[in-house]
């Protein structure tokens, strides 16, 4: 079975007591399947096989992961109905629920968003996703161009926010919204549904900044993720905000470095002969044509950083991958940790299978050395 998966890896460092908390996220889909298996399938949506759903969601509870992202598509099943079936077969995964907002009230959102997290036990987080192509947009009635997109989720997340914590009626008077006494009896389970936040134009990093708990973006190489760090934080900071950093690759992992670059260059093969007499994709949101413009520098930046699957999907989702050996991919990941990114999102090529791999094989590592620096900081604080 192929489809991909997305892992997340959550790291907060504390600088007094050198705690390392680590949080593994993956992802779940609908429907075997991913553009890997040599057809072009798309990576969400797709029809509903429930078996699948349960497996998958086992699957990563069993391998020790502490939540999986459930994605959005113009075309494919809700992600609410998704959570709420997934979330009926496991007892501790949480789960993270992309949703776009505008198409939903945000007084009804924040009600079935807090409704589910008091549902699955506190087990939820919302990824807001706003960008993407107008076409997209179109197919549900939205008209907007991107910029009003995201002035909107402006809006609709400040809404979302006062639903959650305002213990009375709240009027709202904005360009896109007007309310009147507005209020939700229903809240999330406190201290719970962070809000995660995708996107890299000037107006996403603007509103991401202000209203995001975690701002994610795709893997690029360390130098430009370094930027993009400080580019962030310096817009929350005029906030009073300092979101967590979200920075998403595919790990190809095999015993042996040269195995795992046979493994890389076949699965290109393979997404190519996909391709096959398909249009090239010409994207227009901002992340993928940074991927694009990084994929012409070469197929691999960085140690291990393979941009080529990239530049043949034309940047379509998380497509840049880290390959190698367990110990190598891992070592990557903690050179963006040792930069600042506190999220890592990890999307594999063979989904099932990847995530038993990533669990055996890739999280233990990573777990490992952050638990070895932890002693280690310990160990210096004790001797000052």
């Amino acid at each position: 079975m192929t489809k991909f998966i997305d892992f997340v890896i959550f790291v907060h460092t504390s600088f007094l007591e050198f705690a390392m908390t680590v949080e593994f996220v993956g992802m779940i889909g609908t429907r075997p399947g991913s553009e890997a298996s040599g057809a072009n399938v798309s990576i969400i949506g797709g029809t509903v096989d429930r078996d699948y759903v349960k497996a998958f969601a086992k699957a990563h509870e069993d391998g020790g992961f502490d939540r999986v992202l459930v994605g959005y598509g113009s075309t494919g099943p809700d992600g609410f109905s998704v959570v709420s079936y997934a979330a009926a077969h496991t007892e501790r995964l949480g789960y993270l629920l992309a949703h776009r907002p505008g198409f939903v009230a945000p007084t009804l959102a924040a009600r079935k968003l807090a409704s589910l997290d008091q549902f699955t036990d506190g087990r939820l987080a919302v990824h807001i996703i706003t960008g993407g192509a107008d076409d997209e947009m179109k197919r549900d009635g939205d008209w907007l161009d991107k910029d009003e997109r995201y002035r909107r989720t402006d809006e609709y997340l400040d809404i979302i926010r006062r639903t959650w914590t305002s213990e009375t009626p709240f009027d709202f008077d904005g360009k896109c919204y007007q309310l009147k006494n507005a209020y939700s009896e229903v809240k999330p389970v406190p201290g719970s549904l962070p809000i995660y936040f995708g996107g890299s134009s000037d107006i996403a990093l603007e509103v991401g900044a202000k209203r995001a708990d975690t701002w994610a973006t795709w893997g690029e190489p360390l130098d430009s993720i370094r930027s993009e760090i400080t580019r962030v934080q310096t817009l929350a900071a005029k906030y009073g905000r300092k979101p967590s950093i979200s920075v998403s690759f595919r790990p190809i992992l095999a015993a042996t470095e040269e195995k795992a670059w046979e493994r890389a260059y076949d699965i290109l093969e393979k997404v190519q002969s996909g391709r096959k007499g398909l249009p090239p994709r010409v994207p227009t949101n901002t992340g993928s044509q940074r991927l694009l413009e990084f994929a012409e520098q070469g197929d691999v930046l960085d140690k291990r950083l393979f941009t080529a699957i990239a530049r043949a999907t034309g940047a379509q989702g998380n497509s840049t991958a880290l390959v190698g050996t367990p110990e190598q991919v891992a070592e990557s990941i903690l050179d963006y940790v040792d930069i600042g990114v506190t999220t890592i999102l990890i999307r594999g090529f063979d989904p099932l299978q990847d995530a038993i791999d990533y669990g055996r094989d890739l999280l233990p590592v990573v777990r490992a050395e952050l638990a070895k620096r932890e002693r280690e900081g310990a160990r210096e604080l004790a001797t000052v």
